[in-house]
């Protein structure tokens, strides 16, 4: 029997490959081209399945033309990349890679909230060009982080992670806001305190964004809710681009609005809002929470693992739209 035809959309890890090769007829982006839509169709157009990694539309319109498509398998555990509804009405799984990510996110995301509130970068570059000639007593004073007021908007397992650390770590006093409340044996274990949206935006002193990206969660974050803020908070990104109105948020910073920001996600990414470039209180980095060498070579595996289970007739570990095994 010939093996299934794949699609590796973007380069991986070369051990990821051969494993997959064991399996399947590879296609793999090994140069790391970055592919217009026409040529990621073409490239895909007779694959039955396809490996990607957040950065590939996965649409009604590339559905149409690839009609041997059954599965993507998502290296990452965000994927709004995807169009789930077209998708299941193709018939195609869609898979993510949850879970693995979730201590290393939690990580860099009190990393970047310690950089933005301790004004890491921006003393960094004053540094770096040389301006550092005598010590001021309020030399980039920042936000006190011990014992301050965190607040989460998105608590799932990474949210979760955040809130112990600096629940546990530093002492924060932690508030959330989710789409739903958390049971209460989870609240407890992370010492959080349910509140509205509102409330949280005006009490914290270090806001959090981990929640997922959705039509309805676009622009979560405006020039509304930067005003409803403390002039002495920080804002802080890992969430998904247009969570936050970009150009919203650099008028907020350039107006002390807010005091500084931290971002890892862009609306329009690899492309960056050209005011954020201009404003000093802001922490910026490319979209890097889950990069470790371990965790991003578990999310590449977690990939592979559930294309390998679906063509040997398993089920897929974390499918997303999961009726599409009941048509098969």
């Amino acid at each position: 029997m010939s093996k299934p035809k794949i699609l590796v959309a973007r380069a991986v890890f070369p051990e990821v490959i051969a494993r997959l090769e064991k399996h399947f007829k590879v296609d793999a982006n090994q140069d790391d081209e970055n592919w217009s839509k026409a040529q990621l169709t073409e490239r895909m157009r007779d694959k039955e399945g396809a490996f990607t990694t957040g950065g590939e539309r996965i649409d009604a319109q590339l559905l149409a033309a690839c009609p041997k498509l059954k599965i993507c398998a998502n290296m990452a555990v965000g994927y709004n990349n995807f169009d789930l509804d077209a998708m299941t009405a193709a018939g195609v799984l869609a898979t993510n890679a949850p879970d693995v990510l979730t201590e290393t996110t939690a990580d860099f995301g009190f990393a970047l909230l310690m950089a933005t509130a301790r004004r890491i970068t921006e003393s960094e570059h004053y540094l770096r060009a040389g301006k550092w000639n005598k010590w001021r007593y309020d030399m980039f004073a920042g936000a006190e982080v011990h014992g301050s007021t965190l607040g989460i908007l998105g608590m799932g397992r990474i949210g979760q992670g955040i809130a112990k650390r600096g629940a546990l770590g530093f002492g924060m006093k932690v508030i959330y806001h989710n789409r739903s409340r958390l049971d209460a044996g989870i609240e407890a274990e992370c010492k959080a305190r349910y509140v509205s949206k509102e409330e949280l935006l005006k009490s914290a002193d270090h806001v959090v964004l981990v929640l997922p990206y959705s039509p309805a969660s676009h622009h979560t974050i405006g020039a509304a809710e930067l005003a409803l803020m403390k002039p002495s908070a920080t804002l802080v990104n890992i969430a998904r681009g247009g969570i936050v109105d970009d150009a919203a948020l650099a008028a907020a910073l350039r107006n002390k609005t807010i005091s500084a920001a931290g971002l890892d996600v862009f609306e329009g990414e690899p492309k960056v809002h050209p005011d954020l470039l201009t404003v000093p209180n802001v922490v910026l980095t490319p979209h890097i929470a889950s990069a470790t060498l371990p965790t991003r070579l578990a999310m590449a595996n977690l990939a592979a693992d559930n294309l390998i289970a679906f063509f040997s007739g398993k089920k897929p570990l974390t499918p997303l739209n999961a009726s599409v095994l009941a048509l098969e």
